[in-house]
């Protein structure tokens, strides 16, 4: 591991490029600027785009690099690549051949950690089971630190980490790419197709995944339940595997038995306790627990279950008008992920889907919304493959579930409510990304709590 001092006083005067002016890069170029670095900031987006954020930068001396001179125009000896930029684009294998080290905020961020990482990925559950991870450590007693792909940047905060202090990260598969170092503890939470618009295929997606335990984690949980990840378990050499499954008769360390979340023999937590709501997030505890498992009491990981039930944007209740409630599911951004959002009610609900689309099939989903859904508002890039797969699952007949089309999300809350009666529940659960409409798919559930207020 290399001390953060030493490693920041080595770039000064250095040229260091940063691809991406986005919301975990801007704090690292600030960082990097003010430790003497010459800093080159590129971004696809014009300075008018940027407004505020370009000011900043250049008021610090940072030399902007944007629009159509972005990439070309990009140097540096050190090159900070933003996730969602390939790390094989022309310009990117320009450099690396001329000798520039390609790497990435969370890529240093592992090399001058002092503290013991848990990492989290896989398709869907991510989001959940890193809170999870993070709040039970924190009951514990535990100092938590909490970021990747939730909270914040953490690199920027490096000086305030302490080898006692536990760090908890989301990693996506664009982190993952060309990770060389895996935390001390790893989960998958399951596998399916996914991000497919910007992988090359199905196998380098999974490739990605695996860098999070290849290159030196110590455990290893897995999703026994899920075909691809019950397959990485069977090759995986790490030093600790728990496999986790909510199916009878499994031979997995954590299991269910009797209505408990078991670890081997002993009995953990209660389901019927657990106040997050839907059966994945029986899974999603499951994973929690096998990461803290032994850093922790059974106390503490019975106390969340009990105490802790709302996390933004993942099944959240927004607010009841004449008698329909409204929920937030803007994190189901996959096929997978909203059928486990549709799965946790038990009637007929009123769904809002659609978005952009990463090219992964909704075939999976069609006969889950024909049982669980009486009226689809579709909207997005993806509506009318989504249409499709449901008006050809099996079940399906004319009106049932109805299927709307509309071009706005302020006219899929105005549709959704239109026929509602007492007793309805409305969910927004796109089951796609948010980005040919909105930044990320907070911004898509703020919108759709806004407008759920103005009703």
């Amino acid at each position: 591991m290399t001390d953060y001092k030493t490693y920041f006083d080595r770039l000064k005067g250095k040229k260091v490029g940063v691809f991406g002016i986005g919301i975990s890069n801007t704090p690292l170029i600030h960082m990097l600027k003010d430790a003497g670095a010459i800093v080159y900031a590129g971004d696809k987006r014009t300075r008018e785009a940027l407004k505020d954020t370009a000011d900043a930068l250049e008021k610090k001396g940072v030399k902007l690099v944007l629009d159509t001179e972005f990439p070309e125009n990009m140097q540096g000896e050190i090159i900070f690549r933003t996730p969602g930029i390939r790390p094989d684009i022309p310009k990117l294998t320009e450099l690396k051949n001329a000798g520039s080290r390609i790497t990435s905020e969370m890529e240093v961020f592992f090399e001058l950690c002092p503290a013991d990482i848990y990492a989290v990925t896989g398709s869907d559950g991510k989001t959940t089971t890193t809170t999870l991870v993070y709040e039970i450590l924190k009951k514990e007693g535990y100092t938590c630190h909490l970021g990747g792909n939730i909270g914040k940047p953490l690199l920027p905060e490096i000086a305030q980490i302490r080898p006692t202090d536990k760090v908890v990260l989301e990693l996506s598969s664009f982190q993952l790419q060309t990770f060389v170092k895996s935390p001390k503890r790893a989960v998958i939470t399951n596998l399916s197709p996914n991000h497919l618009n910007w992988h090359t295929d199905m196998q380098e997606y999974i490739q990605a995944k695996t860098n999070i335990y290849t290159h030196g984690a110590t455990r290893l949980v897995t999703n026994a339940d899920n075909e691809i990840t019950a397959a990485l378990a069977q090759t995986a050499d790490v030093p600790e595997l728990y496999t986790f499954s909510r199916k009878p008769g499994t031979n997995a360390p954590l299991h269910l038995e009797d209505g408990w979340i078991c670890f081997k023999d002993q009995k953990i937590v209660d389901t019927g306790e657990i106040l997050l709501p839907g059966v994945h997030n029986i899974e999603n505890y499951m994973a929690a627990i096998g990461m803290v498992w032994t850093d922790v009491s059974a106390e503490s990981i019975a106390y969340v279950a009990k105490h802790f039930g709302k996390i933004p944007h993942r099944i959240e209740f927004t607010r009841e008008v004449r008698g329909v409630r409204y929920y937030n599911d803007s994190i189901a951004t996959s096929p997978t992920r909203a059928m486990a959002g549709l799965n946790s009610f038990d009637h007929k609900v009123i769904v809002i889907a659609g978005g952009y689309d990463k090219n992964i099939p909704f075939d999976s989903m069609g006969e889950t919304v024909v049982k669980k859904v009486k009226k689809l508002v579709l909207l997005g890039k993806t509506a009318p493959k989504i249409r499709a797969a449901v008006e050809q699952a099996k079940g399906y007949t004319k009106g049932n579930p109805e299927i709307v089309e509309v071009n706005t999300m302020q006219e899929a809350v105005l549709a959704a409510s239109k026929d509602a009666v007492p007793g309805d529940a409305v969910l927004l659960c796109p089951a796609c990304a948010s980005f040919d409409m909105y930044e990320n798919f907070e911004a898509r559930g703020n919108h759709f709590k806004q407008l759920v207020m103005e009703l």
